[in-house]
């Protein structure tokens, strides 16, 4: 396991940014614009199935034991997707966003494809010290990752990526010069990035005390048994949060958003 917190988010990043290399351009360009070179992670997330050998208990392990503990659940009805978000008591840390997917709702044939995968994994590959960033475990075919697209994007995302941060998050509150989560995407914008614009440029908003917005995936060679595609890998998120009524920052998630910010990594 790792020692630290920090520790994980290093690696976890290191990992992410080989295969979305505009996150360190965003990083960058922040950076640049408010003055700052230490961005502030606001979240990751990660994705798995809800299968005894990977759900998200298996996954939140890796933070339980660095003092993280869990705080919300959420419902995610259409992408058939159960999530759990994490903190840790030093709230300068980021918070984790772990999602599944209830498998047994899916059709059988994509049911099949994903346990033959998980199926191809070790009992102990869970508990590595470098889990959370290890990517695949398994051997899927072109063929398969299409099965999965035509019914489930996450399946097919998890089936090519595997194990890593699908995001991380720029905390809109801790940039210095930048004073809004519309003034992040407009220099996004003007930089030539593309926004995910399912249920709008901006997701929730002060109303319901978390406002997100996110770019679209970047494109990266994923590797399958029988061949090489270029398919979405990750994206970068930005996160404004506003006071609850008690005057206390919102730590938490919105489903609503959660919901769109996910189809980031859409490849239809």
């Amino acid at each position: 396991m790792h020692t630290n917190v920090d520790a994980l988010f290093s690696g976890l990043w290191q990992d992410y940014v080989k295969i979305t290399p505009s996150a360190d351009k965003i990083h960058d360009l922040l950076g640049d614009k408010s003055g700052q070179s230490d961005i502030v992670n606001d979240h990751i997330a990660l994705r798995t199935f809800n299968l005894p050998k990977v759900g998200i208990d298996k996954l939140a392990q890796h933070l339980l034991n660095l003092g993280y503990e869990a705080k919300g659940d959420y419902d995610f009805e259409a992408k058939k997707l159960s999530a759990k978000h994490f903190e840790h008591s030093d709230l300068t840390k980021p918070k984790v966003f772990i999602s599944e997917l209830r498998v047994e709702e899916m059709p059988e044939k994509v049911q099949n494809i994903i346990h033959k995968m998980i199926d191809q994994m070790p009992e102990d590959a869970v508990n590595q010290t470098d889990f959370l960033y290890s990517g695949t475990h398994w051997q899927v075919s072109s063929q398969d990752y299409k099965t999965l697209l035509e019914h489930s994007e996450y399946a097919a995302w998890m089936s090519a990526w595997g194990y890593r941060a699908n995001h991380f998050t720029v905390s809109v509150n801790h940039l210095k010069n930048v004073k809004s989560l519309e003034e992040v995407n407009q220099i996004l914008k003007n930089a030539g990035y593309k926004l995910n614009t399912s249920g709008g440029e901006i997701k929730g908003g002060k109303d319901v005390c978390l406002a997100q917005s996110s770019t679209m995936a970047d494109h990266a060679v994923a590797k399958f048994s029988d061949t090489e595609l270029t398919i979405p890998s990750c994206f970068y998120e930005f996160a404004e949060r506003f006071n609850l009524p008690s005057g206390e920052l919102y730590q938490g998630f919105v489903a609503a958003s959660a919901d769109k910010i996910f189809e980031s990594t859409n490849a239809k």
